[in-house]
């Protein structure tokens, strides 16, 4: 499947979360939800700082319990989480059981994982998201990665200033 031109700006909309996910001291991920009529309804940014060294607090994680609990498996089959990166494994199964029915990505998690390295805030599980979705019963479409060396520049400079 073939990412729209509006599949682009809105991913650009999530890296902009990231950023100002990191600007606020947090890590540079970022997720915003978009209903069925193309309308960004949540956004979220990374939560390891602000929910107390939290490593389970991922931007998409975050995001898929929030919109769970507001619009319900029903309705978020017909919406798409975008994200700056591409959801690991944790947030993937957190994607799938909130029902969310498509996911656009930025950087890949083997892009991340060959330039975070085996860092103590990030020891990234390279394990493609398509994996988890494809192991369930219901479908998840997954796009991604997208424009993934401007999603790396979110990270990149981040994990070489925390090295």
């Amino acid at each position: 499947m073939s990412p729209s031109p509006n599949d682009l700006a809105l991913l650009r909309q999530a890296f902009k979360v990231a950023d100002q996910s990191r600007l606020a001291g947090d890590h540079p991920f970022g997720a915003i939800l978009v209903d069925e009529s193309g309308q960004i309804v949540m956004t979220q940014g990374n939560g390891y700082s602000s929910e107390g060294h939290d490593m389970t607090a991922h931007a998409e994680r975050l995001l898929a319990t929030r919109a769970s609990k507001t619009f319900g498996t029903a309705r978020l089959r017909g919406f798409t989480l975008y994200s700056s990166a591409e959801p690991c494994a944790m947030c993937a199964g957190a994607i799938y059981w909130a029902g969310i029915g498509r996911v656009v990505y930025g950087q890949s998690e083997a892009h991340l994982k060959a330039m975070t390295g085996a860092h103590p805030e990030n020891p990234t599980l390279d394990l493609p998201c398509r994996a988890v979705f494809e192991a369930g019963q219901t479908e998840t479409l997954v796009i991604g990665p997208l424009l993934e060396e401007e999603a790396a520049e979110l990270q990149r400079s981040f994990w070489l200033e925390k090295a």
